[in-house]
């Protein structure tokens, strides 16, 4: 269904009364983020491709309002793609604020496995739309490196991780261990590549 087949399009309203077009952009911005928040959550659980009706009653709203907000499944994807890089990339201050920067790193680390397990599922629409350029094609790899870059300096203040380590070896590391496990049914094996890595970034002779 396109926007323009849509059954439940509503009305434009000129007699609406004044002062109620704010509570409606406030209900709107709700209705936007519950379908967001959806579409993240049936693309980290599925494989294949996600039906948009299922992501709206997921939603509790209608499909008519999905397309109002996303007249593509291009747009929902590219919504949830940057609403989770800017989560990713965040939760890096977050993290070292709350933990010691070898074990905010580690757990951030587990963050950044959630994300390349959503952008998984939504692969195919992402290519196909930076490849034509309906999408603009984000800067992951340097807000993900700069994220890690932050975090391994205050390691090698704190003298807990080395500082002759380029951040952005520790992406490549990273995306090697989630290549390498992507096809596998073994979260621990993942737990274990990631600690390994850890273990790497640590100067010599520390425990």
């Amino acid at each position: 269904m396109s926007p323009d087949q849509e059954p439940n399009a509503v009305p434009d309203r000129s007699d609406r009364p004044a002062g109620a077009e704010r509570p409606l952009r406030a209900h709107a911005r709700r209705n936007r983020e519950k379908l967001v928040a959806a579409a993240r959550a049936a693309f980290t659980a599925a494989d294949d491709t996600v039906p948009l009706d299922g992501i709206a009653r997921e939603a509790g709203v209608g499909i008519g309002t999905l397309y109002r907000h996303f007249p593509t499944r291009e747009a929902l994807v590219e919504a949830v793609y940057a609403a989770e890089l800017d989560d990713v990339t965040a939760s890096a201050s977050v993290l070292l604020d709350e933990l010691p920067p070898e074990l905010a790193l580690r757990a951030w680390m587990e963050r950044y496995a959630a994300f390349v397990a959503t952008k998984r599922s939504m692969l195919n629409t992402l290519h196909s739309g930076w490849a034509s350029g309906r999408l603009a094609t984000p800067a992951t790899r340097e807000r993900i490196t700069a994220a890690i870059g932050t975090m391994l300096a205050q390691g090698v203040r704190a003298g807990s991780l080395r500082e002759d380590v380029a951040p952005d070896d520790v992406t490549a590391m990273l995306l090697g261990v989630f290549l390498s496990t992507a096809a596998d049914d073994e979260p621990e094996r993942t737990e274990r590549l990631l600690d390994l890595v850890v273990d790497a970034l640590r100067p010599p002779g520390s425990s």
